[in-house]
């Protein structure tokens, strides 16, 4: 048995069109959701209305840390296929929704399947490739998974363009869903035999106390980690306020699925090389760069009423994010020992995705109380000041773009 993503291949691209279809689910309700839930179901209030997002943020936070747990007792593929298993209803949920509490009850679900089943594809194709092609097979994990979010949601504002919000939009989900279960019961195969391989020759030591080494401890899993929730909190409110201001500034359901689209589609197709730069660069001053330019985007986005600097706004969305978020999977893997990664990992992941019920809960009640461009405002503040924490506090274990504080300890006791 080879660590190696060349060596891996066919099962590495399984794991890749898996996590697309994962990531394709979350896209169908991305442009539409929040228009679907004024137009059909006439709710009112931003906190009210972006409910669905809180739902999805809690479901899919405590999902991650599910992972942690379950994966001391069942293989990676088993907890692939729970995940996929609770996928099952939700497009189901969505196109017969009598009232909003489906949409509830289908992101509660949706986030499960996305805690349990993109975790599972991260930490799978972190065991087979090994330490030096790490950053890379992020950038393709979530190159993938982002890709298929843009896709859908435009696919579904089309959709919703052409023949309305209720129904036809969440027919797609279906195929996804069905495919994506087929797929890992026909062809995936476990990788906890990887994990034993390389848990005998790893040199990385073990981390003290798992969970607050993760949670705050530690000075580059702890910065990733407040970075990660505040890269999720700016992404909550993106999903849920955009849509509803680009409609408040008369855009067309196929504009506001071009913007909405082109975040996520750059997000993903740019980690393709972001990650890889995290395996050649100081990964600290990616993630720095990356909360700066989501906060520049956010504001652009807070002000803009032209179509063509909202796709800039976009773009530059979609870059920083792209800059971040392989490399907080691979400062978490880097800076762990393999058997205790798939917790660690679950961890951050439990925390980042509090950023999506955080985001939601924060920008609800700010927009409400003080209109939709405040609160993007003081997100984005938020946003860069969290960047900063990352370029004050972590330290570099790869070479720097500027000067910049060097580890001089081993990776797994720098605090």
């Amino acid at each position: 048995m080879k660590h190696g993503l060349r060596e891996n291949a066919f099962q590495f691209g399984l794991l890749v069109l898996v996590n697309a279809f994962v990531g394709a689910m979350v896209g169908l309700e991305r442009a539409i959701v929040p228009g679907f839930g004024k137009e059909l179901f006439s709710i009112d209030g931003n906190t009210a209305l972006l409910s669905f997002i809180a739902a999805f943020g809690i479901s899919k936070a405590l999902s991650n840390y599910a992972v942690a747990h379950l994966s001391k007792k069942f293989n990676r593929k088993t907890i692939l296929l729970l995940g996929w298993a609770f996928a099952l209803p939700v497009p189901f949920l969505l196109m017969y929704a009598p009232n909003w509490n489906w949409i509830i009850a289908a992101n509660i679900l949706l986030g499960i399947n996305q805690g349990l089943a993109w975790s599972s594809t991260v930490i799978m194709k972190i065991d087979i490739v090994g330490e030096k092609d790490r950053g890379l097979a992020m950038g393709i994990n979530e190159f993938a998974g982002y890709l298929s979010v843009g896709l859908a949601s435009y696919l579904a504002a089309y959709i919703a363009g052409e023949y309305g919000y209720a129904f036809f939009p969440f027919l797609p989900g279906v195929v996804f869903v069905v495919l994506g279960f087929l797929v890992t019961l026909l062809w995936v195969k476990d990788t906890s035999s990887f994990v034993h391989a390389e848990s005998a020759t790893s040199s990385v030591p073990l981390l003290n106390n798992v969970w607050k080494e993760t949670t705050y401890k530690h000075r580059n899993i702890g910065s990733v980690t407040l970075n990660g929730l505040v890269n999720n909190m700016n992404d909550g409110v993106i999903w849920g306020l955009l849509p509803v201001l680009l409609l408040q500034k008369d855009f067309s359901l196929s504009q506001i699925g071009l913007v909405a689209g082109i975040y996520p589609a750059v997000w993903g197709m740019a980690q393709l090389f972001t990650g890889k730069l995290g395996d050649v660069w100081c990964k600290k001053q990616l993630i720095s760069s990356g909360m700066y330019s989501q906060a520049v985007a956010i504001i652009l986005i807070a002000f803009s009423s032209a179509l063509p600097l909202l796709i800039v706004a976009s773009v530059l969305l979609g870059l920083g994010t792209a800059l971040v978020y392989p490399n907080f999977l691979s400062v978490v893997a880097e800076n762990t020992h393999p058997s205790q990664r798939a917790e660690s990992l679950s961890i951050f992941r439990l925390w980042r995705d509090s950023g999506y019920v955080a985001g939601a809960l924060l920008s609800g009640v700010l927009a409400d109380v003080f209109g939709i461009v405040y609160a993007l405002g003081i997100v984005a503040a938020i946003t860069a000041i969290a960047g900063y924490i990352a370029e004050r506090r972590m330290c570099c274990t790869k070479k720097v773009f500027w000067k910049s504080e060097i580890c001089d300890a081993p990776l797994a006791g720098v605090y």
